[in-house]
């Protein structure tokens, strides 16, 4: 009976952790993993189109991540997607004529926003906006163009002929 006993905790111990890992996991994939709170400052970008883009999407600069998406809004005066980015504080020294451009991560990955800090003296602070954006790239868009774009290669060979 004592067996038993011990073999039904040594699994629920089992079970216990079990789950408590694909807690872990799943906090790492939803990038919910950083619990700690850093000081940061926000800056906004306008982009024509943000693709797939979602808040708590990273930030970075040649790589590193800098700050995290921290909202995504329209503004229905520009017709334009207003993107909030919350950068570190330790990185506070990004020129003035930084910009800013949605890529993705390999081929079908997630969207992040990367950084090009430019060359001006004076510096981002809370509150600015990047001026310089370039917004995501939609696939179907590009297939598209590449259809018309044969198709009327196509139509003019046949003319020409």
């Amino acid at each position: 009976m004592k067996q038993t006993k011990t073999t039904e905790l040594l699994v629920g111990m089992f079970v216990a952790a079990g789950i408590a890992a694909l807690f872990v996991l799943a906090m790492k994939v939803s990038n919910l993993s950083t619990f700690t709170q850093t000081d940061t400052y926000t800056v906004t970008a306008h982009f024509e189109n943000i693709g797939g883009l979602k808040v708590r999407s990273p930030v970075t600069v040649g790589g590193v991540r800098v700050g995290r998406v921290s909202a995504i809004d329209y503004d229905t005066q520009r017709y334009e997607a207003v993107v909030s980015l919350e950068l570190d504080q330790k990185y506070d020294n990004f020129p003035e004529d930084t910009s800013a451009s949605i890529y993705t991560a390999g081929l079908l990955g997630e969207q992040y926003i990367g950084l090009e800090p430019g060359g001006s003296p004076d510096v981002l602070s809370d509150g600015a906006e990047i001026e310089l954006t370039q917004s995501a790239l939609i696939m179907e868009k590009l297939v598209s163009k590449f259809l018309f774009s044969k198709a009327a290669e196509g139509g003019q060979n046949v003319d020409a002929q």
